[in-house]
């Protein structure tokens, strides 16, 4: 199956967004999101041979993309690619998912949430930050016990603008 890619301006910088084709069904992107990489980020997806520029493929998600960095999308509405990550990360990851707009979990909420309290904090973190779908999978959402922003791949700062964006810092 070949990746296709795209590159989308955002707030945040420009995004590289890549996928599997797939057969497009009742006017939807014809894309399975795979990866979206933030500039600087650790670990981000880079371009790689073979990988086909298909920006058309991508309209949806831009278009949602915008809309969320606009304020007027609170939740992604998109088909990720199968078989991405370990079956603990893909738990983990569904447990971003769930995560509400505005709100904000800890690690160990999140721990007890897929059945790995206490010890298995550590490897929540790991399989977070193997997120490879930073902004449209919430993993700027989970926060440490006491509040602080922790961890994020984009960067902390980033971190802090998408959880100002949702209205998710009021009151810290």
């Amino acid at each position: 199956m070949t990746t296709v890619y795209a590159r989308v301006g955002s707030p945040l910088g420009e995004l590289l967004l890549a996928g599997e084709e797939r057969a497009a069904a009742g006017g939807a992107d014809g894309v399975a999101l795979a990866s979206l990489s933030l500039p600087g980020q650790k670990g981000a997806a880079t371009v790689q041979d073979g990988w086909r520029h298909d920006p058309d493929l991508f309209s949806g998600v831009a278009r949602q993309l915008a809309a969320y960095f606009e304020g007027r999308l609170t939740r992604f509405d998109l088909v990720y690619a199968d078989g991405v990550g370990t079956e603990f990360q893909r738990r983990v990851w569904k447990a971003l998912d769930a995560i509400p707009y505005g709100r904000t979990m800890s690690y160990g909420q999140i721990a007890a949430q897929v059945g790995s309290a206490g010890v298995g904090v550590r490897a929540v973190g790991t399989a977070i930050g193997r997120n490879p779908l930073l902004v449209v999978r919430p993993c700027h959402r989970v926060i440490g016990a006491d509040g602080a922003l922790r961890g994020y791949a984009g960067g902390v700062e980033r971190k802090e603008r998408l959880l100002g964006l949702e209205g998710a810092l009021a009151g810290r």
